[in-house]
């Protein structure tokens, strides 16, 4: 039950930081071109985390930099912790077989 909550957790913070990250990058879109958006896409929002900080006061965007930056450290720290590497890799960290 509690690994079931953790994974309903992990999935809320991982759609939320997802959220943040879409709306940083329509902001790269439109202040630094389709070039620095298209790399932000490619590299799976960690330059657009980079960039986002870069730009934070003069965009505005400073309080969502925030939370997105602890919703992703929180994800990692909730993935980690509750083995969602082991299943994404086959692995049942519970020893128990379905």
């Amino acid at each position: 039950m509690a690994s079931g909550m953790l994974g309903l957790l992990t999935m809320l913070v991982g759609l939320a930081s997802f959220v943040c990250f879409i709306i940083v990058l329509i902001k790269q879109f439109k202040t630094a071109g389709v070039v620095h958006g298209i790399i932000g896409i490619i590299t799976c929002g960690i330059w657009t985390l980079i960039w986002g900080w870069m730009n934070a006061n003069n965009l505005g965007i400073r309080n969502i930099m925030l939370i997105w930056t602890l919703l992703f450290v929180l994800y990692w720290i909730l993935i980690i912790t509750t083995g969602g590497f082991a299943f994404s890799y086959g692995m049942n960290p519970t020893g128990v077989t379905p």
